[in-house]
């Protein structure tokens, strides 16, 4: 019986200048529509999935370590992803201006909704999420530390990356 893996490829995550052209529109109205901007930052700067981010609470930021604590969802486990330091200070004054405890209380459809509107590409919300773990992996050569990263319970679904990353850079060395 063959099972099917699930296989990443490069319409499942941001190739660098498509993260270059969201991290310029980003900036373009970080003023004039911050909750939004800032929502976007904390998907490409932590892996966190969409609910995870909209389960995101004021409590949530740590001020001593300058970092998120997600909250898990599908059985993944918690943890807490150090962010940017300009991130971090514009996600705390943002978070005081907020009467909700959630940090951005709006609803899956609204966020869906803002990732079209600012995205680079046709690209899937998901793919901010392969973009962090891609981009980790390539810094650190370490699966592990993606494993954590993305709240992986289990390094198989984790292998996706490390595989990936290496199918692509000896296939580049044998063929260019």
């Amino acid at each position: 019986m063959v099972t099917s893996r699930y296989s990443l490829n490069k319409n499942k995550y941001l190739l660098p200048p498509e993260v270059q052209r969201l991290k310029e529109i980003l900036q373009k109205f970080r003023t004039a529509d911050t909750r939004n901007v800032l929502l976007l930052e904390v998907a490409l700067n932590t892996g966190a999935r969409a609910q995870e981010i909209l389960n995101l609470k004021k409590e949530d930021l740590n001020d001593y370590e300058q970092t998120v604590f997600i909250r898990g969802v599908k059985g993944s486990n918690d943890r807490e992803i150090p962010v940017p330091e300009v991130l971090f200070k514009e996600l705390r004054i943002y978070s005081a201006t907020q009467s909700s405890s959630f940090l951005f209380p709006i609803s899956y459809d609204r966020l869906l909704q803002i990732w079209y509107q600012y995205r680079p590409v046709q690209k899937k919300f998901h793919s901010l999420r392969h973009t962090f773990a891609i981009n980790l992996y390539q810094k650190t050569k370490d699966i592990r530390l993606v494993q954590v990263a993305l709240g992986h319970r289990n390094i198989a679904n984790t292998m996706i990356y490390a595989e990936y990353v290496y199918s692509q850079t000896e296939l580049r060395k044998l063929i260019l």
